[in-house]
C-alpha cells in the first residue's frame, strides 16, 4: 500500500484511510516503533478492554466465585500476633 506524505504546518504527516482506522481500531493515539529500517504503527493497546462486559457476564452466569478459599487448612494465625 502506498500513502502520500502531506505537509502539516512545519511538519509532515500521513493520512490513514477510514478502512484502516476501523480495521485496526485506531483511536486518538498510536504506538510508533522503529525496527531495522522500518517504521511500525500499532493501535495503542487498551489493557483490560472488554473486562467489564466479561465480568458482568460471569456474574450473570454465577461463574464469579473464588476458585480457592481465603484460609488454608495449614495456616497458623498465631504467628501473626
Amino acid at each position: 500500500m502506498e500513502i502520500s506524505v502531506i505537509q502539516i504546518g512545519n511538519s509532515k504527516g500521513i493520512r490513514l484511510s477510514k478502512t484502516l482506522i476501523e480495521k485496526y481500531d485506531i483511536r486518538d493515539t498510536i504506538e510508533v516503533t522503529l525496527e531495522k529500517g522500518y517504521i511500525i504503527l500499532r493501535a495503542k493497546a487498551t489493557p483490560r478492554k472488554g473486562w467489564d462486559k466479561a465480568f458482568n457476564k460471569m456474574h450473570e452466569n454465577h461463574d464469579d466465585k473464588p476458585l480457592m478459599t481465603d484460609v488454608f487448612d495449614d495456616e497458623n494465625f498465631e504467628e501473626w500476633n
